[in-house]
């Protein structure tokens, strides 16, 4: 998130009140892990070190949609919201520690992924067995412990508000819980397929970022906010309609700067989704165009550099240049301007107060209009 809108995250009590929340949870988790085993600590230091880096984005989604909705600062539910945002920076953690391993990165915001740490600790101890298989079911571990936490922290911001608006909100996390375990699965078919019709690699690449990006980064914490102030469906309705578009937008941006972006900012290694083989709309994108201009050439090379373990720094900049040369990047880059056009004016449309409006208004400029 860019800098000049990180006090959107710091305004009204929401970063202090959601990093309270996490604190309590790792210092449970530690005194849990000590009373079972000594050697078990190392998991709380792993959780914590990936709660420390987080934008806290879905949950300033969420804790702004709420206040949009009629939601006051110091009210009653005050810390139901907060603790909802808690439950979704837990679940982000849950997603990315299974995500890292999924895609064996190497980094993670600048840091060596959890899964890489353990695999080198198990390597220093001279211990026995395969390093990177320790490593590997450290960190599924580590994201059902989070998967865990956001459960339980879900459950306690809801157990005081009335029944009919904890039904709803519980629901919106579980759908949301759910649609990113199959947009994950999605993922890991569509880097299985081999490449053929443009126009169904695209459908894939897309259905992919609405399942396991768009609705959880976006659309659901906006949802959950309203949910939480007791929204009516149509308010609901209108909060989906302002929130996949702008998701969409958020995860083509990721996408650009997973080969565009600087490193020392972004904190993941340039090439790392060619390298993985990510199936981007990006990347079908310029197979589209390399395909229609009859050039056999950027094709092979597109289809055969994708998905490269071992692709070096200059298979990257070979492979950059030819989504910039297709004009593939130029077309993702106009497909955000659209979905951002189309999350723009469904706010517009919405009768949400100040501060709540311009906050929101604020906070899907950042998610889109970044660097990392």
């Amino acid at each position: 998130m860019p800098t000049a809108n990180a006090a959107l995250v710091d305004r009204e009590n929401l970063r202090a009140g959601v990093d309270a929340a996490l604190a309590r949870h790792v210092a449970g988790l530690r005194e849990t892990c000590r009373a079972i085993s000594p050697d078990a600590a190392p998991l709380a230091d792993a959780v914590e070190s990936m709660l420390a880096g987080g934008k806290r984005l879905r949950a300033a989604f969420c804790y702004w949609s709420w206040r949009a909705h009629g939601g006051t600062p110091g009210d009653g539910r005050e810390q139901a919201v907060l603790r909802a945002g808690a439950a979704l920076e837990l679940f982000q953690a849950a997603a990315l520690f299974h995500d890292d391993v999924m895609d064996d990165s190497s980094t993670r915001r600048g840091r060596p992924t959890a899964h890489r740490v353990f695999a080198d600790d198990h390597r220093a101890g001279v211990r026995r067995g395969e390093p990177r298989r320790f490593g590997d079911g450290a960190a599924i571990l580590l994201g059902d412990l989070a998967l865990v936490a956001s459960d339980d922290e879900m459950t306690r911001a809801l157990a005081d508000l009335p029944a009919p608006v904890a039904h709803i909100a519980h629901a919106v996390f579980a759908d949301m819980r759910t649609e990113v375990t199959v947009g994950q699965y999605l993922d890991l078919v569509a880097q299985t397929m081999p490449w053929g019709d443009p126009q169904e690699d695209e459908r894939r690449a897309r259905d992919v970022v609405r399942a396991k990006s768009a609705r959880y980064s976006v659309e659901h914490p906006i949802v959950l906010g309203a949910a939480l102030a007791g929204a009516d469906e149509a308010a609901v309705a209108g909060c989906r309609a302002v929130g996949l578009p702008l998701g969409e937008a958020f995860q083509l941006r990721d996408d650009l700067l997973g080969v565009l972006g600087d490193p020392s900012t972004t904190g993941k290694p340039t090439g790392d989704d060619l390298r993985e083989g990510k199936r981007t709309v990006l990347v079908a994108r310029a197979l589209a165009r390399a395909t229609a201009a009859g050039d056999a050439g950027a094709v092979d090379v597109l289809t055969s550099g994708v998905g490269d373990p071992h692709l070096d720094a200059a298979g990257v900049a070979t492979l950059t240049e030819l989504l910039v040369r297709t004009g593939a990047v130029a077309e993702v880059e106009q497909l955000i301007d659209e979905l951002c056009t189309e999350a723009f004016a469904q706010i517009e449309a919405r009768d949400w107060p100040e501060p709540a409006r311009s906050a929101l208004v604020d906070l899907a400029h950042a998610a889109v209009q970044r660097a990392a």
